[in-house]
């Protein structure tokens, strides 16, 4: 399979995908292909060169992934045989991406040539340590390394197993309506211990919807349109945002704020 160039659209929350796509990228490049990477937040689907193969890499919550993801793949233009290949990141499981998103890209045009899902540490219900993290990082990264190779000797798939991959992505859409309710949103909502929070806004530059504002008297406010990616929990330097759901408070970064902001 002939590939000369990618436009890698990712969304990463607390760093596994951008670790994922970097790995990828280099795999890509020292292998002759020019790859560009587009956040997807600050992508519009409607623009892609559909002379270029895309490639799209995101997390998995709640069995599938953030409603702005959705949005941008369904968005994504009519296609005539444009080559597309998908890559995510999780904790558990997923079981409602992989099958409709194939079903998505293949109705428009284009043509579904790898789908992959790649275990890395959890960043919610977060328990571990550094060394348990690291080695699952190092065998996500080798993971990846192997699927960008497939991908290029055309050896890879994307397959779908329709009536349980529909069946789980029914699940996650309603679980992910829950999620929206007023009332979750205002109980899980993450704002920062005053004593702490520097009102640096590291956090209202980080969140991929700008669901953060800076209000009276400096401090940022979460609205009520959180999609819980975990970047201003995870990512804000001086651990301001409590995680309560994770042991003892902890949190989990695989990349610095800054990596995710350019």
């Amino acid at each position: 399979m002939t590939i000369e160039k990618v436009d890698f659209y990712y969304f990463s929350g607390t760093g596994n995908t951008l670790l994922v796509v970097e790995k990828m990228e280099e795999t890509f490049k020292k292998n002759g292909v020019n790859v560009e990477l587009h956040k997807i937040e600050d992508s519009d689907p409607l623009k892609i060169n559909l002379e270029h193969t895309i490639g799209i890499a995101f997390p998995v919550v709640i069995l599938s992934t953030y409603h702005f993801v959705w949005d941008f793949i369904r968005s994504l233009p009519p296609a005539n045989g444009t080559k597309i290949f998908m890559v995510d990141t999780l904790g558990g499981v997923s079981g409602g991406i992989v099958g409709p998103l194939r079903e998505i890209v293949k109705k428009k045009g284009y043509n579904p040539i790898g789908a992959k899902e790649i275990q890395m540490p959890l960043n919610i219900f977060y328990v571990e340590d550094e060394k348990t993290n690291q080695k699952k990082v190092e065998k996500g990264l080798n993971e990846a390394h192997k699927y960008a190779l497939t991908i290029l000797n055309g050896k890879s798939e994307w397959g779908r197993v329709p009536v349980f991959s529909d069946a789980i992505n029914l699940i996650s859409r309603g679980a992910l309506k829950l999620a929206d309710a007023d009332f979750h949103q205002k109980f899980f909502i993450f704002d920062p211990e005053p004593e702490k929070c520097r009102k640096c806004g590291i956090c209202v530059d980080l969140c991929p919807v700008g669901n953060i504002q800076m209000i009276e008297g400096g401090y940022p406010k979460h609205g009520l349109n959180c999609e819980y990616c975990l970047r201003c929990v995870s990512l804000c330097p001086r651990q301001a945002m409590p995680a309560r759901f994770n042991y003892k408070g902890k949190t989990y970064r695989a990349v610095k704020a800054k990596e995710l902001m350019h």
